[in-house]
């Protein structure tokens, strides 16, 4: 039985499911192109810089593509076998300089048309223009296994008697709007890669190598970055923000910030505190992560808004639960890690916590800075993000064991610091 009647029929049942593949990733594209960490969609002189030689680079290839597809199907059809008995072969030939010159001084034209912008590109992304420099901010980030240390060195933080330092936040990174931003690049262990998709692209964290990179929001806005070179366990939720401000709101939040930790009187008890009448939730369900409406698409407050209702204190604040909590946070040996200025904190291994209150998320952009998923993390680091160094060298070794009061208790005290 010849199989030719069965071909037809393949042929059109394989260009059906092409297209209706095609229709399906077309039905996905807006998705794509406006997405949280979408390289199309974006808001910065790098990143636009970026995706303009993305543009050119595919408009080239486009045009490859159309010219020798056209050729190759032009040949297979005008020269296709017919099944013509007897049928000559067409008239053979080898070699024509015109057209093997022609192909060369085209091919040439269409590498310098990709390598000029791509030149441009380099330049403009390796460094601030000269004509903007002396607005430049300066920030230094440094990577860690598995989160992000972001310094100010123009906003130094008074440490008593006399001494000072440069102000430093874990995980968000805030930025003037409008203004350019020189980021030192540093590592603390392996390699990193710093990449905000919106603003800039991926410049990587080298140890023992000094890098850096420059990026701007054009207007004050909510980012979404993350690391992305492999780092280890948890490379896929070594996440972070960047929160752009106005001037005057910027100047406002690092007058904030340089200030010690907020601190709450509590009347004085005799004995311990009752178990507060209401026990935050802290079960843990496997690759369950509560983003919420952050990474939702259709977030009914703008993250922004968010991220300004955040810096404010909580209405129900308990100063007797928020004092349990902070004599906790000495007694659990977690101020052997972290810092909080004005406090009792002084570590130096994890991320400051001196304003963490006022973060919109907590473990490294993974989870929303809400109390659920606050005692999420505190009483299971190691589930949310397998190999920390906040369970492997903090809870193992210290035997830190939390009952769901004590997790309760912390977490009122980690919120109060807004």
């Amino acid at each position: 039985m010849s199989s030719r009647p069965f071909l037809p029929r393949l042929k059109r049942a394989g260009a059906i499911s092409a297209l209706a593949v095609l229709g399906l990733l077309l039905s996905g594209c807006r998705s794509w192109l406006d997405g949280f960490q979408s390289t199309l969609s974006v808001d910065g002189p790098v990143a636009r810089s970026q995706r303009a030689l993305f543009y050119t680079t595919c408009y080239v290839t486009f045009a490859i593509f159309l010219v020798v597809g056209g050729v190759l199907a032009y040949a297979t059809i005008r020269f296709k076998d017919r099944g013509r008995a007897g049928a000559e072969p067409p008239p053979q030939s080898h070699g024509n300089p015109l057209v093997e010159i022609g192909l060369i001084l085209a091919s040439v034209l269409l590498l310098v048309i990709i390598a000029v912008p791509t030149l441009r590109a380099i330049w403009f992304a390796y460094d601030i223009p000269v004509a903007a420099r002396g607005r430049s901010y300066e920030i230094v980030a440094t990577g860690y296994q598995w989160w992000w240390k972001f310094e100010y060195p123009n906003a130094p933080v008074k440490l008593a008697p006399t001494g000072e330092m440069p102000l430093a936040t874990a995980n968000e990174l805030v930025i003037p709007a409008g203004r350019p931003v020189h980021i030192e690049l540093r590592t603390a262990d392996v390699i990193h890669s710093f990449w905000v998709p919106k603003l800039a692209g991926k410049v990587d964290m080298i140890p023992n190598r000094a890098n850096h990179i420059w990026l701007q929001a054009d207007q004050p806005g909510y980012f979404y970055g993350q690391c992305a070179q492999f780092c280890g366990d948890s490379h896929a939720v070594m996440r972070f923000r960047v929160i752009a401000l106005n001037e005057k709101e910027f100047a406002a939040w690092l007058a904030q910030q340089t200030q010690p930790a907020r601190s709450l009187s509590a009347p004085a008890v005799a004995a311990p505190p009752p178990a507060p009448p209401h026990v935050i939730q802290t079960s843990f369900k496997q690759n369950q992560f509560g983003f919420g409406p952050e990474w939702a698409s259709d977030a009914p407050i703008p993250q922004l808004d968010l991220w300004r209702a955040q810096q404010s204190p909580d209405r129900d604040e308990d100063s007797t639960l928020i004092a349990r909590g902070r004599a906790l946070f000495q007694a659990k040996t977690c101020i052997s890690c972290h810092a909080v200025r004005g406090q009792e904190g002084m570590g130096i291994i994890g991320p400051d916590l001196t304003h963490i209150g006022a973060r919109t998320t907590v473990a490294a952009g993974l989870l929303e800075n809400t109390p659920e998923q606050l005692a999420r993390w505190i009483g299971h680091p190691d589930r949310v993000k397998p190999g920390n160094k906040m369970y492997t060298t903090g809870y193992v070794p210290n035997h830190v064991a939390l009952d769901p009061d004590e997790i309760t208790a912390l977490v009122a005290y980690l919120r109060s610091l807004k």
